[in-house]
């Protein structure tokens, strides 16, 4: 089986990586050289710290990354059986990419979207009448070599039997899928946002510190991780960009409060470089 995935940040690298461990052959493509050389940099770093709980052997481990082939071109995606979208969070983006798919994958390859709020039929509409039924989301979670998590989303007319054959190839690799309804941010989206839009408005309302607020999550709910240390992680701006996917879908519950709004613009978003909520220097 041979497996390919557009773009190689975070998410699209993992998740190339996950199958390479699984002992795939797989092809990792994005715009720029420059991108595809961090990536490996990213996943040559996981693999020395060993990834994934310990559910790959060391041999395995030490050929993952041999098994992945970069390209800022779409050529090699003509042999895979399974390709994966990881590309920007937007429909315009991501139908650009599905169509750029169609024009070179095989009739039976299956196409997956690693969407995480857009509906997976409103994304099947990039694709011929043809395609839809071999199209369907695996919405990973990050970071995708540890979290074992994966929703699948089948469309309105995605066949049945791809998504049972996609749940299996996900379990060979270790994960573990739940099937999700196609409705705006799934699942766990849902439940998430709702939680980070009542805690950000609690700091707005001066109830308690982000700080307090994740100790609370932590050692009163038994998360592994606060609202506001995950925000720094994944960014307020993705947060932020979900949570105003979700408003349009569903109205009122999933307004972005005020605070992230300012926090996103004031350059306060989190991730590898900019602070956040908790970790004050970038």
């Amino acid at each position: 089986m041979k497996v390919g995935v557009v773009g190689a940040g975070l998410m699209g690298a993992e998740i190339a990586l996950v199958f390479a461990l699984g002992g795939m052959d797989v092809v990792l493509s994005d715009r720029e050289d420059a991108a595809l050389d961090r990536a490996i940099v990213r996943l040559e770093a996981l693999l020395d710290k060993g990834v994934a709980r310990g559910a790959y052997l060391p041999d395995q481990r030490r050929d993952g990354l041999a098994r992945i082939v970069t390209t800022t071109g779409l050529a090699a995606f003509a042999e895979c059986d399974l390709v994966t979208e990881a590309v920007f969070e937007s429909l315009e983006v991501k139908s650009a990419v599905l169509r750029s798919l169609d024009a070179v994958c095989r009739p039976d390859c299956v196409i997956a979207s690693n969407t995480s709020t857009l509906p997976i039929s409103t994304l099947a509409a990039a694709l011929p009448a043809e395609r839809r039924a071999g199209f369907l989301g695996t919405h990973y979670f990050s970071p995708v070599s540890r979290m074992a998590l994966v929703e699948v989303v089948a469309g309105f007319e995605t066949d049945p039997t791809r998504t049972g054959w996609i749940a299996e190839v996900l379990r060979g690799i270790g994960k573990t899928p739940i099937v999700i309804k196609d409705v705006a941010g799934f699942a766990v989206n849902r439940m998430l946002h709702a939680m980070i839009i009542e805690a950000v408005r609690l700091v707005e309302e001066g109830v308690a510190t982000p700080e307090d607020l994740d100790t609370a999550c932590r050692l009163g709910l038994g998360h592994p991780i606060g609202p506001f240390a995950l925000m720094d992680v994944v960014t307020s701006d993705l947060c932020l960009q979900a949570q105003e996917i979700m408003h349009d879908a569903y109205g009122e519950r999933f307004r972005p409060p005020a605070l992230l709004k300012q926090r996103v613009a004031a350059g306060l978003g989190g991730g590898r470089s900019r602070p956040g909520w908790i970790r004050r220097e970038g």
